[in-house]
């Protein structure tokens, strides 16, 4: 099954179905934003290529990773590659860029903000997405949890304006993704996750139905699993 937008709910993807349905509903409310030239920062296998060239006014899709990128894919290669230093992009260049779930693991933020600011056409927008409940991955390279202040003071720091931040989820996705969590990935044994999931199924559920994470407000003993948003050049 498709793992980025066909996004499935079972008992063997209790872990991922909560971060991969709010990325994807993300994308889908800011499709409006994505047009003429765009750029995918820290591409992978970029799963949301095909549904962004459908359902938006982009025309076309450039993919950039690092060069010593993770190969997520084998027959998907970004075209092209970068030091993580200088973009291989004139001034200018883009209507609009997007990373989603890529800031965290970039050691100086900074650098790739200030070259997606400078990559970017005057007025464009740049979309993006942030874990923040999410375990260690890809170790050691996972450098960064954001909160909602630090990242706009990045984005602030690199030129951008008109930021916008929003929650991905609040307290009850945070318990359900939690759940999923642990049942999958915290290494109980396989006879116990297979009964656990089961029962937990319908929890996770419950709790993702009741979580309204256009109601979150970022004040005082807040928990969010992610955030999303976007800023213009």
């Amino acid at each position: 099954m498709d793992n980025f937008i066909n996004v499935p709910f079972t008992n063997s993807n209790l872990d991922d179905y909560i971060i991969r349905t709010a990325i994807f509903n993300a994308i889908k409310e800011n499709i409006d934003l994505f047009e003429g030239d765009l750029l995918d920062v820290g591409c992978g296998k970029m799963p949301y290529k095909d549904y962004i060239l459908q359902h938006s006014k982009a025309e076309n899709y450039t993919g950039l990773d690092i060069e010593t990128a993770l190969p997520y894919d084998s027959k998907v290669k970004p075209d092209y590659t970068w030091d993580a230093i200088k973009m291989p992009f004139e001034d200018n260049s883009f209507h609009c860029a997007f990373g989603t779930e890529v800031l965290e693991h970039c050691p100086k933020p900074e650098v790739i903000l200030k070259e997606t600011y400078r990559v970017l056409k005057p007025g464009g927008t740049f979309f993006f997405t942030v874990p923040f409940l999410w375990p260690l991955h890809e170790v050691p390279n996972d450098a960064y949890r954001y909160t909602p202040f630090s990242l706009e003071r990045h984005l602030k720091n690199s030129g951008f304006k008109d930021i916008q931040i929003q929650a991905t989820g609040g307290w009850h996705a945070a318990m359900a993704q939690m759940l999923g969590l642990w049942v999958k990935r915290s290494g109980i044994s396989r006879k116990k996750r297979k009964w656990i999931s089961f029962v937990l199924k319908p929890i996770i559920k419950g709790l993702i139905n009741k979580d309204q994470p256009e109601k979150v407000v970022f004040k005082e003993e807040q928990m969010i699993t992610g955030l999303y948003g976007f800023a213009k050049k």
